[in-house]
C-alpha cells in the first residue's frame, strides 16, 4: 500500500459544538457544515496543511455509513500530535485550547527524549498532543 492519508476524521457527538471549538476557539479555518441536505451527510472539514485535512462527522453518521454500532469512545485509541516551534507555543496553545473549552490532560512538561509536551481532550474526548521537539525543523 503506498500511504496516501488526506483525510483524518473525528467521530463527535454535537457537530455545532464541535465546529464552534474548532474553528472559532482554536482559529482553525473551515467553510463550515457542508452536505447537511443529504441524511448523514453533516460533515465539517478544516484543511490542516498541503493535502491533509480534518474532517468532523457525527458517530451516527460513520455508523451508519460503516455498518458498524456506535461504541463508546476510548481517549487513550488515537492522538492527534500538533507540534509547534517552542516550549512557549506549547504552553500557548494549550492555553488557548482551554479557553476553547477542551480539558488540559497534561500542562506542558519537560519529555523523557528531550522536548516539551502536554495533552489537551477536545469536547468530544480526543486527544490531541502539543508537542516541541528540538529535533525537528518545521516549515512555515
Amino acid at each position: 500500500m503506498k500511504p496516501r492519508i488526506t483525510v483524518l476524521t473525528l467521530g463527535v457527538d454535537d457537530l455545532e459544538r464541535a465546529l464552534h471549538f474548532y474553528r472559532d476557539g482554536l482559529g482553525l479555518t473551515t467553510d463550515g457544515i457542508v452536505g447537511d441536505e443529504f441524511e448523514h451527510g453533516a460533515v465539517v472539514f478544516i484543511d490542516l496543511q498541503a493535502g491533509l485535512r480534518l474532517a468532523l462527522w457525527p458517530r451516527q453518521s460513520i455508523a451508519h455509513d460503516s455498518g458498524l454500532p456506535v461504541s463508546a469512545p476510548s481517549a487513550t485509541d488515537f492522538t492527534l500530535g500538533h507540534n509547534v516551534s517552542s516550549r512557549a507555543e506549547v504552553d500557548e496553545v494549550l492555553a488557548q485550547a482551554s479557553a476553547a473549552g477542551a480539558t488540559i490532560v497534561k500542562p506542558g512538561e519537560e519529555t523523557f527524549w528531550g522536548g516539551y509536551a502536554g495533552y489537551f481532550q477536545d469536547p468530544d474526548g480526543h486527544m490531541w498532543e502539543v508537542v516541541w521537539n528540538p529535533a525537528l525543523v518545521l516549515e512555515e
